[in-house]
């Protein structure tokens, strides 16, 4: 034997299953499970009907809205506040403040909410009115809820019903609400909307008064300041004495002149030093050449050149014609003497013109010098003065240039003010909508279809894991290592009393057909019908069964001899005594010498439903008080032997008694006198009498419930009972459900025996 946790893998280890065993494995164990997951699913679905049945249709409104990013410039200015980038960030930011409370509660004043049933009864359908009739009895002693709980309560409902999404990545959003009403639907959609862009105008109009007013007071300090700074700026010029003229201070317009004076006066004093060297050059000179005295420009010493020419060409023609010493020529030459005394004079004269030109122009230079001098030392005092007044001028200027724009600003924000506007719009107003949105019928049985489903599954699996019984032939087979000989479906009473009169079994009497029996028509007795149905109805699959467990038996006898048959379970009321009766009525029936003993001393059901009024038995036997042809009865049908317990009312060490010596003769003398010797033994789980039994028994018929014995019963004590599993001749799986059987083996299920063996006989219909 070995242990297996569950039967739906003992087929093959978990850890070699194919996906093609592991799809059978878990197909298998839908089919075999397959009412429990109908019988949840049909409860689910049955809650999703009542659901949608009990649960009153809401209406879905939408209107959609945009944040417009090109924003309405009336007057072409900039806004007080600034302009926001309108980015995801922004669209998130306005989806949270749609879901605001401030927006919501302005809804809920505006549409008068607090006084709609909807928002502050109960929500509808019948878990809604259970609910809300449940807080009424609760609220009923208590004070009556005031206006704020009416607001909070309808705040929640509110909330609830409404949703704000972003459509994409767009600057689109969608306002939705839900309601009983459509036209109460749509209504409130498009009043959210409205709240929104009133609450952005007021905030706007707000931060623009805010605005409006700190500009003022900023203005007014800003005038002061700028008036202040352009005070210091001129009272600072009169103190340093800067005055200036078309935005050149006069200092800087002195230097400049007073240095193109200096540069003119230089070159008054080059010109003047220069006609003082050349004319003192031509003094030098005897008689200035033509070029001298043309470059003089002096009519008399041009006069005076050309007499001087003249006469020096009289002279030199005299003083070639009569000599030198001619007194005409020396007259001439007085002249010519004369001439340029005069000559000299005269340049003497523009020489000493020349010279007190020069004298004034280096005077004059000089004055300049002097001048440019004092300016620009003046200037270096205003310089230095010029940064003070700079800096003064510039704060007066950045007082000035704040002034103007405050001003500016503050003209804006008055306009602003008096014309608000908002990026938001509606582009898509909520109409009435024509089909419910909740509940969604084909969405509900859906969900609860699905949801029926894994329930359904998981409560299958539960189930499959926590089945730790015997179902199947395979199951037993793989945990106990011993074969299954037969699966025997389970008999109602109702099945036998429906037998036709002739196949009734007849009565077991004391006399009789049994070797060495005596009839006592006194003692007769009534069985259960159950305890010779392989009689009653042989062509039924119970009888069938029975069958397999004989050719087990008989294939086996091929083997080693097995004559004394033993008949046990585990536990007490899994079938057995009716599986030993069955089985020795059959081999019975069938002409062969078979005794039935009833073995189980401590509960001797067998006994008690044969033959009730015996009461000397098996005990006698052994204590030799009686013989066994004495106490066995017979079946005048099958001619069986059965062979009662006797009255075994608190007997101690019934175990002593079938390992005694004495049981083995009884057991010796029976085996003389029939062919199958058939013992019904107690369970093995109650009681040790079984394991005394080796001594006697040849081979074990171990009888198990189907789908009720534990496997880890079944296997702890056949583990402790190791001569008993030795010797199994197989197991039998009692009280089969023929209708539960096909899900575990298709082949042993009612539909498979009806359609295919009903030609041979199979055409009961069991319970």
């Amino acid at each position: 034997m070995r242990p297996v946790e569950n039967y739906t893998e003992r087929d093959v280890g978990a850890d070699q299953l194919s996906p093609r065993d592991l799809a059978l494995s878990v197909i298998k164990g839908a089919r075999r499970q397959y009412p429990i997951i109908l019988t949840v699913v049909a409860a689910v679905v049955v809650l999703g009907l009542t659901y949608l049945l009990t649960t009153p249709a809401r209406y879905t409104a939408t209107a959609t809205m945009v944040i417009d990013t090109r924003k309405v410039q009336l007057f072409q200015q900039q806004s007080v506040l600034g302009d926001i980038t309108v980015d995801a960030g922004t669209v998130e930011t306005q989806v949270e403040i749609l879901k605001s409370e401030n927006i919501s509660l302005s809804v809920i004043k505006d549409q008068r909410l607090i006084e709609d049933p909807e928002f502050v009864g109960s929500s509808g359908g019948l878990i809604g009115t259970v609910l809300g009739a449940i807080t009424e009895m609760f609220q009923s002693a208590a004070a009556p809820p005031s206006e704020f709980d009416l607001m909070r309560r309808a705040l929640g409902r509110f909330e609830r019903e409404r949703s704000v999404k972003r459509v994409g990545l767009t600057y689109v959003m969608e306002v939705k609400f839900r309601s009983l009403s459509p036209d109460k639907a749509a209504a409130i959609a498009n009043a959210i909307v409205d709240a929104y862009i009133v609450d952005q105008l007021e905030a706007k109009y707000q931060a623009t008064r805010r605005a409006s007013v700190w500009l003022q007071e900023r203005i007014r300090e800003l005038r002061t300041q700028a008036s202040a700074a352009e005070k210091a700026v001129i009272d600072y010029k009169e103190k340093n004495n800067i005055v200036d003229t078309g935005g050149r201070l006069i200092g800087e317009q002195q230097l400049a002149e007073v240095n193109s004076q200096l540069i003119m006066s230089r070159a008054s004093v080059a010109e003047a030093k220069a006609r003082l060297d050349r004319i003192n050059e031509i003094l030098r000179e005897e008689i200035p050449n033509e070029s001298v005295a043309d470059a003089l420009k002096n009519e008399t010493i041009i006069k005076l050149r050309g007499q001087y020419v003249d006469i020096a060409a009289r002279e030199a023609t005299w003083s070639e014609k009569y000599g030198r010493n001619h007194l005409a020529a020396i007259n001439l030459r007085n002249q010519m003497e004369q001439i340029r005394r005069s000559i000299n004079s005269e340049l003497q004269r523009i020489q000493q013109a020349y010279q007190s030109d020069y004298d004034i122009a280096r005077a004059r230079e000089e004055s300049i010098k002097n001048s440019l001098a004092n300016v620009v030392s003046e200037n270096q005092l205003t310089n230095q003065a010029q940064i003070q007044l700079r800096e003064l001028e510039s704060n007066a200027q950045t007082y000035r240039a704040m002034y103007d724009n405050f001003l500016q600003r503050y003209m804006e924000s008055v306009q602003q003010q008096s014309f608000p506007i908002t990026e938001a719009r509606l582009i898509s107003p909520a109409s009435r909508p024509l089909g419910k949105s909740d509940p969604k019928t084909m969405l509900v049985l859906a969900v609860a279809l699905a949801g029926g489903m894994i329930l359904g599954s998981g409560a299958a699996y539960l189930r499959e894991v926590g089945d730790n019984v015997f179902r199947t032939s395979s199951q037993v087979e793989q945990v106990l290592q011993v074969n299954c000989l037969a699966v025997v479906p389970l008999v109602q009473d109702g099945n036998a009393k429906k037998a036709k009169p002739a196949l009734l079994p007849a009565q077991f009497s004391f006399g009789g057909s049994g070797p060495g029996t005596k009839a006592d028509a006194a003692t007769k007795a009534e069985p259960k019908p159950k305890l010779s149905y392989v009689v009653e109805q042989p062509f039924s699959r119970f009888a069938e069964a029975i069958r397999a467990v004989k050719v087990a038996v008989d294939l086996n006898a091929m083997i080693k001899t097995t004559k004394v048959i033993g008949v046990t379970s585990t536990m007490p009321g899994e079938g057995k005594s009716t599986v030993a009766s069955n089985f020795a009525q059959l081999i019975a029936h069938a002409g062969a010498r078979v005794l039935l003993i009833d073995a189980d001393l401590r509960n001797p059901s067998l006994s008690r439903a044969i033959a009730p009024a015996v009461e000397h038995g098996l005990l006698d036997v052994v204590a030799k008080r009686k013989t066994l042809a004495d106490l066995v009865i017979a079946d005048p049908v099958t001619k069986l032997g059965f062979l009662p317990s006797g009255v075994t009312a608190k007997i101690l060490h019934t175990n002593e008694i079938l390992a005694s010596p004495a049981m083995r003769k009884v057991i010796d003398v029976a085996c003389h006198s029939y062919d199958y010797v058939i013992v019904d033994l107690p369970p093995i789980a109650p009681v040790v009498d079984v394991r005394s039994t080796i001594g006697i028994i040849d081979s074990y018929l171990y009888v198990v419930e189907w789908g009720k014995t534990k496997i880890d019963i079944v296997e702890h004590h056949l583990s402790g009972a190791r001569a008993i599993y030795d010797r199994l001749l197989g197991v039998i799986l009692n009280k089969a459900d023929v209708s539960a059987l096909s899900r575990y083996e298709y082949h042993q299920g009612k539909y498979y025996y009806q359609k295919h063996y009903a030609r041979y006989g199979y055409a009961e219909h069991y319970e």
